[in-house]
């Protein structure tokens, strides 16, 4: 009788997947998962304001200027308040590069220290190296003031200026009005700059100007952002409750 043995290239059931069940959990991790990796750029978090402004050192460094001209200028006058102001300005300029932090603001914040030490140079006085923000308050405020008046609150736009809705948040009344507090709180915020420290300057009183500046300056706006967010959030959730 002849017996019927199975040779080696025959296979029984399950086998072949038994084997690659084996072969599948001896596979290298990053083998597997190689399809399933996120990019890096989905993981990378999302910079936020305080980021944008140059984190924490970042609120520092925008009133050091401020402190260093007010503290010189008493002591070395005029020009030593001026040549001191930039000449901190460009350090901190040169400390963000050396450190590789975020240079735009430091950038941003040695123009402004330029303009206000050109303006008390020309004007001769001490106050004059407020007299940019003091005016930019005002024409901001304005801007801001007219934005809302004319139906086209300016939170608004530029929260869905790179959205998908497009202008729906115009149609909608309740979103609208949401963005027209947030605009009004940052008109608030720009207008109570001008009306304090336009009385200062006025006052001739340069040291309670520079407190004015630094206080009024991002603790103040950080309030009124919250408000911001308040109505982009409120807004966002309403038009897709509407979709």
């Amino acid at each position: 009788m002849n017996h019927v043995f199975p040779s080696a290239h025959q296979v029984r059931p399950g086998a072949g997947a038994a084997q690659e069940t084996e072969e599948s959990h001896m596979m290298p991790e990053h083998g597997r998962n190689s399809g399933e990796t996120p990019h890096a750029a989905e993981l990378a978090p999302k910079p936020t304001l305080l980021d944008q402004m140059g984190g924490p050192s970042g609120l520092v460094y925008t009133g050091l200027p401020v402190v260093v001209f007010v503290v010189a200028n008493s002591v070395f006058g005029l020009q030593g308040g001026i040549w001191s102001a930039i000449g901190i300005a460009v350090a901190i300029t040169v400390l963000r590069l050396v450190r590789k932090e975020p240079i735009r603001p430091a950038v941003s914040g040695l123009i402004g220290v330029g303009v206000a030490a050109f303006i008390a140079y020309q004007t001769g006085s001490a106050k004059g190296f407020f007299l940019v923000g003091i005016w930019a308050s005002l024409l901001i405020g304005s801007v801001l003031l007219v934005s809302v008046l004319v139906r086209w609150p300016l939170v608004g736009v530029a929260v869905n200026l790179f959205g998908d809705k497009g202008n729906a948040w115009r149609r909608d009344r309740p979103s609208r009005h949401d963005y027209d507090i947030a605009t009004l709180a940052l008109v608030s915020v720009f207008a109570a700059r001008f009306v304090v420290q336009q009385w200062l300057y006025n006052e001739d009183n340069t040291g309670w100007l520079a407190f004015a500046k630094i206080a009024m300056g991002y603790p103040l706006l950080g309030l009124a952002l919250l408000v911001v967010v308040w109505a982009a959030r409120r807004s966002t959730k309403r038009l897709k409750a509407l979709d």
